[in-house]
């Protein structure tokens, strides 16, 4: 587990974008958290690390359920909010995505259950003070431990 303060919201948009640019083909991102943790504003700035055009703005799936965005990499956003649980994401075939050739970012994970992938990032945002966020990292069995192990954003 890594613990990372994000203290304004240019911090979460550095936080972001970093991800973004670090990402790998078959990555999946999962965002946890209360409504207004900033889940979809983790997103939009991980769409700019991964330069999704700023043209093709980020908005949040949770009528949707999923968005699909061009840029470095693909970006799968998918937030499962309405969804019950992981049979209605595999009815809808959701699940083969987190094995594509893109970044998926899943909001609202845990209704997914086992079927997100081990070789994930799990990130969960808890509201502080004024605008700072705390995020706490599970980075699983991938290369996501290495990947922030140098990041310069902790406490």
């Amino acid at each position: 587990m890594k613990i990372i303060l994000l203290k304004a919201l240019a911090d979460t948009l550095a936080f972001g974008r970093f991800l973004g640019q670090v990402a790998q083909p078959g990555d999946v991102i999962c965002l946890d958290g209360d409504l207004g943790a900033g889940k979809t504003t983790l997103t939009q700035a991980i769409a700019q690390g991964l330069e999704v055009p700023a043209k093709d703005y980020v908005t949040s799936p949770s009528f949707a359920i999923f968005h699909e965005y061009q840029g470095r990499l693909p970006l799968y956003h998918m937030d499962f909010y309405r969804l019950t649980g992981a049979s209605d994401i595999q009815d809808m075939g959701l699940d083969e995505y987190f094995f594509l050739s893109g970044l998926t970012v899943l909001e609202w994970c845990e209704r997914a259950g086992d079927l997100v992938p081990e070789n994930r990032l799990k990130i969960n945002l808890t509201i502080g003070s004024d605008e700072s966020r705390c995020l706490t990292c599970d980075t699983g069995v991938g290369a996501w431990k290495e990947r922030l192990q140098d990041l310069n954003l902790t406490p």
